[in-house]
């Protein structure tokens, strides 16, 4: 009959897998990662796990059989949430870290890093209002990434995206560990109400659809590409303003319908989890993943800019050529790079002011 003493030992290692770790704790190691019998696959953490994206995100994330070890991390409410998702019954093996003393234990080891924390979007504001706050968080926690995993894809969702990259990049950089393969902005989410608003139009399955969308991740700097949407089809003037405007103001929609209770968390989560997928099946060495992220890009005189990119074990393999563009889409890259060009510099004027 097993001892008490070893009933109790048993117990407090089953606890560890989803309390917040204490400072030099030998659960952390990275030899201890993975539960007996766990699942092969990947590390990933989640900074702002707690929140109203990372939440479902990491709901989803448990689901992935891709994923072998889960890391939440968040300043508040991090046990809470990690011992509810730790009870499902996926591969995955879930960790809580809590607090910026843990920050560190939550990235070591890691191979993706998928960012939503920061504050979420209220009605009436834009996503520039977010900037002094959400870029302050995305600093801290890149210093960390470049402290404790520098090797990491790192999907960056905190907006404003168009801002907040730069700073990563700008971040990375000082610290000597930038790789700009390995930093992607998240923009799936305008790629997933492109197809799913163009769907509605022609009548079919959202998932067979496919609409690139270019250039950035807020209002006019989000560029459709209709005229390249497959299975191919001719809109009408009227059917391309409208679905450019509501493709654009998607999370202004949201916003609005939810009236103060919040911003798109939801469909935020599904999205980032799509990409999520795509960057581990290309970890996993998966040939021909093609996706539009956010990333360093030569495709035009901005060094950011979102198309579609080949991702493979190391990132980001390839950016793709826009292709060819109608007059309409022409006038509108013009106007997305104005202001893409000012969110730009002002994330990185904030580091290095």
């Amino acid at each position: 009959m097993e001892s008490n003493s070893g009933a109790n030992d048993r117990i407090a290692r089953i606890a560890r897998h989803f309390l917040p770790q204490a400072e030099g704790d030998v659960c952390l190691r990275r030899s201890h990662c993975r539960a007996k019998g766990g699942a092969p696959g990947f590390k990933v953490a989640i900074l702002g796990a707690a929140g109203g994206i990372g939440q479902p995100l990491a709901m989803l994330m448990k689901m992935n059989p891709l994923v072998s070890v889960l890391h939440l991390y968040d300043v508040v409410n991090t046990p809470g949430v990690t011992a509810d998702i730790s009870h499902m019954d996926t591969g995955a093996v879930v960790r809580g870290f809590l607090g910026q003393q843990q920050l560190a234990d939550a990235l070591t080891g890691v191979d993706l890093v998928i960012i939503p924390a920061g504050v979420p979007r209220k009605p009436g504001m834009t996503r520039d209002d977010l900037f002094n706050i959400n870029a302050g968080i995305v600093k801290t926690l890149c210093e960390a990434i470049a402290k404790c995993c520098p090797k990491a894809i790192v999907n960056l969702i905190s907006n404003p995206v168009n801002s907040t990259v730069p700073i990563a990049a700008e971040v990375f950089k000082r610290a000597g560990t930038y790789d700009p393969k390995r930093l992607l902005g998240v923009t799936m989410l305008d790629v997933v109400r492109a197809n799913t608003f163009v769907a509605e139009v022609l009548g079919v399955d959202p998932r067979d659809v496919d609409v690139p969308v270019v250039g950035g991740h807020a209002g006019i700097t989000i560029l459709p590409l209709l005229s390249q949407v497959k299975p191919p089809f001719s809109f009408t003037p009227k059917e391309i303003e409208y679905l450019s405007d509501r493709i654009q103001n998607g999370g202004t929609e949201v916003v609005e319908a939810k009236a103060g209770a919040g911003s798109a968390t939801l469909s935020m989560a599904y999205a980032a989890v799509k990409f999520a997928d795509a960057c581990l099946r290309a970890l996993r060495g998966d040939a021909g993943i093609i996706e539009c992220a956010y990333v360093a890009s030569q495709v035009t005189e901005l060094p950011f800019f979102a198309s579609k990119a080949r991702l493979g074990r190391g990132g980001v393999e390839e950016i793709l050529p826009l292709g060819p563009l109608n007059d309409y889409e022409r006038e509108g890259l013009e106007k997305a790079k104005k202001e893409l060009a000012a969110s730009i510099e002002k994330g990185i004027s904030f580091i290095r002011k």
